[in-house]
């Protein structure tokens, strides 16, 4: 009984962006039994035009693709053809994406199983730093004709393939080849040794490139479950793909629940600054509305007057102060309010938007300050912005199911201030100075709004 063909396969394409650019050449050989049995390889239209950048790189250009076939046309012939195989590929993940992009395109759902000759490389030389395919050639005296071109690459991958079986007996050969089939998923610059001891409970992690360049901050109730999601669906997000081919090291930390998780993402983000956060990025200064007792207007704030004890109300966090105004606009002309009263426009008498019927007339005295002030307020409830009410610092005692330990956060005026693991070591955190971060604010408001709901215990400093 003849064993499971190998496929291996190189494709050129017009980027790196599986979901979106395309395939323009494909070249494929059929293994069976250790013996090449068949040959597949074609020149494919990508229905767009290819960058400067990649022509230069593969030599590949718009001209040469104009009477090639597209795709769709060859996805039956080509699946056909590559029948249960199992994929072989330098960087397996890269390729094997844009192939089920470009069957799903063409209405069929591909898969197949991997095997990555960079991951089974840095397996069978741990103490060689290059393991492009580059590298290995010049390392094993392989000569392509030419390099980023489809065929020439494939053909060259195979004799790589033929090399390592000459100096690897049966059985390592095997082992090498189980230890990659086990460990397929995962990214090929990634040691899976990293992996070994990331537990099931919730968290925060780092993925680092090269040189430890911070790449992302994540956090998870389920840090094995959430790090291994994050390579399951490369073939279908490209910030998972871009995660997958630049992650190199992988670091994490325990928390005692979901707020620790939270409140330390938030913190990591910020400090690290890693290039695929986006969301919880350092922020610039942030603007308020506060509406004093007794005011008939509101007036535009810093976000830092969370952390000061005032009067009145606070409405609405914003990124600057244009962003806040316009917010304050929206609701007037919505509630009919007096854009002039709440100090969005100067002057005096009676204001453009009452003359034109979007003003209930609070500036010509139609309608009281007194019932404007009510009817604004009211309206400005849904941006409410809770005031800090405890007198100074508190303590969070977190303790969830899937933790090992519990741990006292400690809050001053929606500023987080650090986590300890005991309530004395907390005590010793009440003084440590902050600053307002909205984010922080945000993920304690949500938990502090219900703390029995999440488990939380508060108690004042």
């Amino acid at each position: 009984m003849s064993e499971t063909a190998l496929i291996f396969v190189d494709v050129e394409t017009t980027g790196t962006r599986a979901t979106r650019d395309r395939i323009t050449e494909i070249a494929a050989l059929k293994v069976v039994n250790g013996e090449l049995v068949d040959r597949w390889s074609s020149l494919i239209y990508p229905e767009c035009k290819v960058p400067a950048q990649i022509t230069q790189l593969t030599g590949i250009s718009d001209d040469m693709l104009v009477d090639a076939p597209r795709f769709v046309h060859i996805a039956e012939s080509f699946r056909e053809w590559l029948g249960d195989g199992q994929l072989v590929a330098h960087n397996a993940r890269f390729d094997y994406s844009f192939l089920r992009n470009e069957f799903k395109r063409a209405g069929q759902d591909y898969r197949a199983s991997l095997i990555c000759t960079l991951r089974l490389s840095r397996r069978i030389a741990p103490q060689e730093r290059q393991h492009n395919l580059k590298a290995l050639l010049n390392r094993y005296a392989i000569a392509p004709i030419r390099h980023h071109r489809a065929g020439d690459d494939v053909d060259a991958l195979w004799s790589l393939w033929q090399a390592w079986q000459v100096e690897h007996s049966d059985e390592d050969w095997q082992r090498l080849l189980g230890d990659e089939r086990r460990h397929r998923t995962l990214p090929a610059h990634l040691d899976s040794a990293q992996l070994e001891g990331l537990p099931a409970c919730p968290g925060v992690y780092l993925f680092y490139g090269h040189n430890r360049l911070p790449l992302y901050v994540g956090k998870s109730i389920n840090l094995r479950s959430r790090v291994l999601g994050h390579f399951q669906r490369d073939h279908q997000d490209d910030k998972e793909m871009r995660l997958a081919q630049q992650v190199q090291h992988i670091e994490w930390e325990e928390t005692a629940g979901d707020l620790g998780a939270q409140l330390r993402e938030a913190q990591l983000v910020k400090t690290l600054m890693p290039i695929m956060n986006r969301q919880l990025r350092k922020q610039r200064k942030l603007t308020t509305w506060h509406w004093a007792e007794g005011a008939d207007h509101p007036e535009l704030l810093s976000g830092n007057a969370l952390t000061q004890p005032l009067g009145g109300t606070l409405y609405g966090l914003f990124r600057n102060a244009r962003e806040a105004k316009n917010a304050l606009r929206a609701i007037a002309e919505e509630q009919q309010l007096c854009p002039r009263v709440l100090g969005l426009e100067k002057g005096k008498g009676r204001c453009f938007a009452n003359q034109v019927g979007k003003c209930r007339g609070a500036c010509n005295g139609q309608e009281s300050l007194a019932a404007h002030t009510q009817r604004a307020q009211e309206a400005l409830t849904q941006l409410q912005v809770n005031v800090w009410p405890w007198p100074g610092s508190i303590a969070i005692e977190e303790k969830s199911a899937g933790a090992t330990a519990s741990a006292w956060h400690v809050v001053r005026q929606w500023c987080y201030l650090g986590s300890a693991t005991s309530f004395n070591n907390a005590r010793t955190l009440a003084d440590t100075p902050a600053s307002f971060d909205v984010d922080s604010y945000r993920i304690l408001n949500r938990f502090l709004r219900y703390p029995e709901q999440h488990g939380l215990t508060v108690t004042p400093l």
